[in-house]
C-alpha cells in the first residue's frame, strides 16, 4: 500500500506526480528543484542559493513524511553545468550529519523552470 504525501511547506507539484509517496517502509521524494513554496517562483542569486532552498524543499518534505536527512540512502543530483559541482557539494553536504546516503551527479540539457539544480531523494526508515 502507498501512501502519498503532500506539504503547503514544500512546492506544488508542476505536473501530474505527488511531492513523496511512502510505500512499506521507504519514501520516495520527487525532484526538488529551488522553487519558494510562498512565491511558487524559482530562487535566483546563484547556484548555492538555489542548492540551499532545494536542500530546505527536501528537508520540509522529509518532515511531513516522518523521516529526516538521517535516514536518507539513495540521492540523485541533477545539474545544468558540471561546473556547480563543488558549490552543489558544499551546500548539499551541509544537510547530511555522516553517513553519507548513495548518490549520482549527472549533467543534463534542461530542468524544469529552467532551475540549475534538482535533486532527488529515497529514504528507508527500519
Amino acid at each position: 500500500m502507498k501512501q502519498v504525501i503532500y506539504t503547503k511547506e514544500a512546492p506544488d507539484p508542476i505536473g501530474p506526480y505527488s511531492q513523496a509517496i511512502i510505500a512499506g517502509n521507504m519514501l520516495f521524494l520527487s525532484g526538488q528543484v529551488a522553487i519558494d513554496p510562498d512565491s511558487n517562483e524559482l530562487i535566483v542569486g546563484g547556484i548555492s542559493q538555489e542548492t540551499e532552498q532545494v536542500m530546505k524543499n527536501i528537508e520540509k518534505l522529509l518532515k511531513q513524511s516522518g523521516y529526516s536527512f538521517s535516514e536518507v540512502v539513495k540521492t540523485t543530483i541533477f545539474l545544468s553545468d558540471m561546473r556547480h559541482f563543488a558549490d552543489v557539494n558544499k551546500v548539499y553536504g551541509s544537510f547530511f550529519k555522516g553517513d553519507f546516503p548513495a548518490r549520482e551527479t549527472v549533467a543534463v540539457l534542461g530542468l524544469p523552470k529552467n532551475a540549475n539544480v534538482e535533486i532527488s531523494v529515497t529514504a528507508y526508515k527500519p
